[in-house]
């Protein structure tokens, strides 16, 4: 059976905090109601929206997948954090596994379109800048 689980992207995704951080930092260098500044602000709410999507959709789910399965101390540690939603769900019809994986898969593509929406926010920004 093929593992659902690459450890991977949970030390990838420290990408994400960091890119929210730089990105605010960002912010504060951008005279405020410039067209600069908002387009920066729209950046740092995609980025937001994404981790919103991420620990609201994506998270619960991922911790149903990998229940059981044997994860170093990190990941282990990393997917025990937050309420695991995927237990809350009303106990008498539990999702099946094709409906959690199309929650799963349209979290991602949500994530996707905040993440295009704020890479092309930071590009126009900082091209113009140029």
């Amino acid at each position: 059976m093929q593992p659902i689980y690459y450890p991977g992207f949970t030390i990838g995704g420290i990408s994400e905090p960091v890119s929210i951080i730089l990105t605010i930092i960002l912010l504060f260098l951008m005279p405020i109601g410039s067209v600069d500044f908002w387009l920066t602000l729209v950046a740092l709410i995609g980025l937001l929206g994404m981790q919103a999507v991420y620990w609201l959709f994506t998270h619960p789910i991922n911790q149903f997948w990998v229940e059981g399965d044997n994860l170093d101390r990190f990941s282990s540690g990393f997917f025990s954090f937050g309420a695991n939603r995927s237990r809350l769900e009303n106990k008498t019809r539990p999702p099946g596994w094709t409906e959690f994986r199309d929650r799963w898969e349209y979290s991602h593509v949500a994530r996707a379109g905040f993440a295009l929406v704020s890479l092309l926010a930071l590009v126009i920004t900082l091209s113009c800048r140029i």
